[in-house]
């Protein structure tokens, strides 16, 4: 494999296996809507003209959902016509795109959200005991589970009307749906509790199948998922195959890899592809495509990582912030 050659998923074929993975901007306006500064910040990365697909960054599904100031919203049909710009403006380059969508959980605080914040089990937020907020989320009852993922099947609709070519659910640093996967996070004794891997991703499977019923059998989903919490006590390298596995199992057409509860990173790793034995033991697992994101810096890093076959297309983020026209 090589970083620069044709690669197809599902139907939709990619110019290259370079990936501009979802990261934050806040350059969406107050209300989430895309501004004209975030279509310019993805069309000077697309127009570099080496970027086969583009994950957007996160957006919130409700505002019970959101995460922090000026993120982009999925969260209701207004936005459609902004993102249709956006889309088009990439689609221009040849580029494909999807976008991520995601609850925030208790990753978020009520100053944010308006509201008290919600998750899977009255737990503080691990990514919150070194800052922000140290509110205890309240438990989400099954109708505020039924909730969430209607608002998932729904922002997947969104992204379907504004010309995305596929959507990605946000499973990993902290959010909502890690918060379900992670033991850390997850206490529950019902059918959506930590005691089996099943359990733990009901949310995933239910979400899965309604963001399936809602935009076709055709329409390309992808899950961001954090494998590995890099914690005591946490998710394991060991047990996410078997994770990926039942993802795609319940839908997944693309598995980005990632890892750590609390940012996403790996505590005491800095080389490239520091997720790399996650995402090669995913993909040694599952039929489907895997990213792999992660300290990434050189092409030569990049087709190292194809070679070894540790995941079919490469993520490469910070150094694109720094650089638009990075792999020219």
């Amino acid at each position: 494999m090589n970083l620069f050659e044709r690669v197809s998923i599902k139907k939709t074929e990619l110019k290259t296996r370079l990936v501009l993975p979802p990261m934050a901007t806040a350059k969406s306006t107050p209300e989430g809507y895309a501004s004209d500064a975030l279509c310019d910040y993805y069309e000077k990365r697309a127009a570099g003209g080496k970027i086969g697909l583009i994950i957007t960054e996160h957006s919130f599904v409700s505002k019970r959902g959101k995460a922090s100031a000026n993120q982009m919203s999925m969260a209701s049909d207004d936005v459609i016509p902004g993102l249709r710009k956006l889309t088009e403006t990439i689609h221009k380059y040849d580029t494909k795109v999807i976008a991520q969508i995601n609850h925030a959980g208790s990753a978020t605080m009520s100053a944010v959200t308006g509201s008290a914040i919600i998750s899977a089990s009255a737990v503080l937020n691990p990514g919150r005991k070194a800052g922000l907020a140290d509110e205890i989320p309240g438990v989400m009852t099954a109708e505020q589970i039924r909730a969430a993922e209607k608002e998932f099947a729904d922002a997947a609709v969104r992204v379907k009307k504004a010309g995305f070519d596929g959507v990605e659910i946000h499973s990993a640093h902290g959010y909502l749906l890690n918060q379900f996967y992670s033991p850390l996070t997850n206490k529950r004794t019902d059918e959506y509790g930590a005691g089996s891997l099943e359990n733990r991703l009901r949310i995933h499977k239910e979400i899965l199948q309604q963001v399936r019923e809602a935009v076709g059998e055709d329409y390309l989903i992808a899950v961001r998922f954090g494998g590995c919490d890099y914690m005591e006590g946490g998710s394991t390298i060991e047990e996410a195959a078997e994770a990926a596995k039942l993802l795609e199992r319940y839908g997944a057409d693309l598995l980005d890899i990632s890892g750590g509860m609390c940012r996403f990173d790996r505590p005491g790793h800095k080389e490239a592809g520091y997720f790399s034995d996650l995402s090669k033991a995913v993909k040694d697992q599952v039929s489907v495509p895997v990213i792999v994101t992660g300290g990434i810096r050189t092409v030569e890093e990049a087709n190292d990582l194809l070679e070894k076959e540790k995941a079919d297309l490469i993520g490469v983020g910070r150094p694109f912030m720094k650089n638009p026209n990075w792999g020219n």
